[in-house]
């Protein structure tokens, strides 16, 4: 198994960049979204199980899975919510180890948004925390997702506090400038856990 380094931060912090300048590094990238995604395809048995329990409505014209209508339903229900954690995660973390079995890279990134919320922190090797301040997340997500200030607020105050991040992280980025600022430290980090992984392996 790779040395793994998981990546988190809050919305709006900027993670993607971050794991695209490691993606441009060599660095493989594990991405929990995606894999969360994946596991919920078309004619897979989780959405099976999914349109057993909410019925055809929670489908796309397309056969999906409406997103924006089973997260109304999660936020409204912390029943339902836990009985769709029950279901995703442990099909989420059987792929999350199978690709991390599957790489011949000396360490993998790990991008987790929800790492600390969901104390995930223990299957890392390391984790790596962006950080921004909260007016930045606000401006960011605020600009991105088209939303409102309190609805920003809404998903800031449903994460994990800065400070519990931070508390988790062996390492920070600072991401608060523009994305070019953020490379050389990148580059470090990159230079430190090819270090890391190549003393683990030893």
């Amino acid at each position: 198994m790779p040395y793994t380094v998981a990546l988190t931060g809050g919305i709006g912090s900027g993670k993607s960049t971050i794991a695209n300048a490691f993606a441009a590094l060599g660095v493989p990238i594990i991405d929990a979204d995606v894999i969360a995604r994946e596991v919920v395809e078309p004619g897979s048995a989780a959405l099976q199980q999914i349109v057993e329990r909410h019925g055809e409505s929670i489908l796309t014209e397309q056969g999906a899975l409406n997103r924006a209508r089973l997260r109304k339903i999660i936020f409204q229900s912390p029943d339902e919510k836990t009985w769709l954690n029950n279901l995703l995660h442990p099909l989420i973390n059987a792929r999350t180890q199978q690709l991390r079995a599957l790489s011949t890279a000396p360490y993998v990134l790990w991008v987790v948004p929800l790492l600390v919320e969901n104390g995930l922190q223990h299957q890392a090797d390391r984790v790596l925390v962006v950080d921004v301040d909260e007016a930045t997340q606000l401006r960011r997500t605020i600009q991105r997702d088209g939303i409102d200030r309190q609805q920003a607020q809404n998903i800031l105050s449903a994460q994990a506090t800065r400070s519990a991040r931070l508390a988790a992280a062996d390492d920070v980025i600072n991401n608060g400038g523009t994305p070019d600022e953020a490379l050389p430290q990148v580059a470090a980090l990159h230079q430190r856990y090819l270090a890391l992984a190549a003393t683990q392996q030893d």
